[in-house]
C-alpha cells in the first residue's frame, strides 16, 4: 500500500474514532442532564446555579465536536483539543484533590468502577486519546513531506 494510501486510511480512522468517542460519551448524558449536572458539581470546580448550562454546554460542545470531526472541519480539532484539555485538568484536579466520584465522562451508566480508580482511568483514557489528535494536527506535515518526497 502506498505511504499517501496510508496516511488517508489512519486520518479517516483518527478522525472517526474520536467522534465516535465524543459521540459516545455526549448522547448518553443529553439524557440524564441532570445526572451528569451532579457529577459536573461534585468537582466544586463551578457555582452550583450554573452547574446545569455547563453540563449541557459540554454535552453540546462533545457532540458538536463529534459532528465537526466527521465533517473534516478544522475547527472541530481545536474544540476537540480544547476539550480534552479541559477533561484532563479537570480529572487530574480530581485526583489531585482525592475526590471518590465517578469521572462521568460517558454518563452515568459509564460502568467504571467509581471513585479515584474511575478518575483514573478516565485520565489514562483521554491522555491516550490525545494521540490520534496530536496526529491530526501533524497529518498536513506529514503529508506535505511525503507528497514532496515524491514528487522528487
Amino acid at each position: 500500500m502506498h505511504s499517501l494510501q496510508i496516511i488517508h486510511y489512519l486520518t479517516v480512522g483518527c478522525r472517526w474514532l474520536l467522534a465516535l468517542v465524543f459521540l459516545i460519551a455526549g448522547i448518553p448524558k443529553l439524557f440524564t442532564l441532570d445526572r451528569f449536572a451532579e457529577t459536573v458539581a461534585a468537582y466544586g470546580l463551578i457555582p452550583d446555579m450554573i452547574v446545569t448550562p455547563v453540563a449541557l454546554g459540554i454535552v453540546l460542545l462533545e457532540i458538536v465536536a463529534a459532528v465537526g470531526l466527521l465533517l473534516k472541519r478544522k475547527w472541530a480539532l481545536w474544540l476537540s483539543a480544547a476539550l480534552m484539555l479541559v477533561f484532563i485538568s479537570v480529572l487530574s484536579y480530581g485526583l489531585w484533590l482525592g475526590l471518590d466520584i465517578d469521572c462521568g465522562c460517558f454518563g452515568p451508566d459509564e460502568g467504571l468502577a467509581g471513585g479515584s480508580s474511575s478518575l483514573r482511568t478516565a485520565l489514562i483514557r483521554d491522555i491516550v486519546l490525545m494521540v490520534p489528535l496530536v496526529y491530526l494536527f501533524l497529518q498536513p506535515l506529514l503529508k506535505s513531506k511525503l507528497e514532496r518526497g515524491v514528487s522528487q
